[in-house]
């Protein structure tokens, strides 16, 4: 169904500078179906994890032959929420061809429930292990606002308090919605009107799990991200941490928090082993996806890792 524009409908354009003068960005609508994408034929709409993947790599590669003159560009390879199934298996073929919710690591846990007997707060001063394994902890959060870890820490400068600060609307997908069925929209990106989120797909989930994929990567000297929101249950952070943890890596700099203006943006961890990095990254106060929650923090962290 299409989304009308009022004509007393105003909109005001943002400043996304930052973000996009630093990249080309391509953006695949895929699988057939989702955004703007169509099949011309009945069986062109069935796809699943691994033709979508030969897919996507089909596209990479024809459009670099139509673009040589970013052949010699580094190629990122990225995908949010379930095209994490697909991304490894595409890098694959590129390659081929050319915790809980928790602010701290189980590591840091562990040690100290083990050192000091689960007793955290009066602790025994003769007792050097405990102080040592609590030291790590105490590093991890105390740049956090206590009272609410989603919120900044900082002391306001009148004692009137927002309460609403920080809250998170839903109105940019109404606005896309309207924006993109404008007729006039659709007539200059040449695209038929769209439905968001279809339900609808022919796609089937043929592959169960990409840990395997992930090991073979690793042995090729790639430079991986993995980043995820603390607070999505969508894909919980926990789970990228145990197939990290199968990935028989070594780590390089452990668990500590990275931060943007000042503030406690996320925890990260850095894992290497015979050339493969892989550099892991939490988004504090992020949901699924993390970009659509915390824009400039997820920015910062792409930059940051590319250069």
């Amino acid at each position: 169904m299409a989304c009308p524009i009022g004509s007393a409908l105003r909109f005001r354009i943002l400043n996304t500078i930052i973000i996009w003068s630093k990249a080309s960005i391509i953006f695949v609508d895929s699988p057939v179906g989702t955004g703007f994408s169509y099949s011309t034929t009945e069986q062109g709409w069935y796809t699943s994890d691994s033709s979508l993947a030969e897919q996507v790599h089909e596209f990479l590669r024809k459009w670099l032959a139509e673009h040589l003159q970013y052949i010699a560009v580094q190629l990122f390879i990225g995908g949010d929420s379930y095209f994490g199934m697909v991304v490894p298996i595409v890098t694959k073929y590129v390659v081929d061809v050319a915790l809980r919710m928790a602010l701290i690591s189980d590591e840091f846990y562990e040690a100290a429930k083990t050192s000091c007997n689960e007793t955290y707060v009066n602790v025994d001063p003769s007792n050097t292990e405990c102080w040592t394994a609590l030291g790590p902890i105490k590093r991890c959060v105390k740049d956090l606002y206590g009272d609410d870890i989603l919120e900044p820490k900082f002391v306001f400068a009148s004692p009137k308090e927002n309460p609403d600060l920080g809250r998170r609307s839903n109105f940019n997908y109404a606005l896309s919605c309207m924006w993109s069925h404008y007729l006039r929209v659709r007539k200059a990106l040449n695209v038929r009107p769209r439905k968001r989120s279809n339900k609808s797909l022919a796609y089937t989930k043929d592959v169960q799990s990409v840990v395997e994929v992930h090991k073979n990567l690793s042995t090729l000297g790639l430079e991986v991200l993995g980043e995820c929101g603390d607070c999505d249950m969508v894909v919980p952070f926990v789970g990228m941490i145990e197939w990290i943890k199968r990935l028989n890596l070594t780590t390089v700099n452990d668990w500590q928090p990275w931060f943007v203006d000042g503030q406690v943006a996320g925890y990260t961890k850095k894992h290497s082993e015979h050339g493969h990095r892989l550099t892991y990254a939490t988004v504090t106060g992020a949901g699924h996806p993390a970009l659509e929650y915390c824009r400039r923090e997820c920015c910062e962290m792409s930059m940051r890792w590319v250069h």
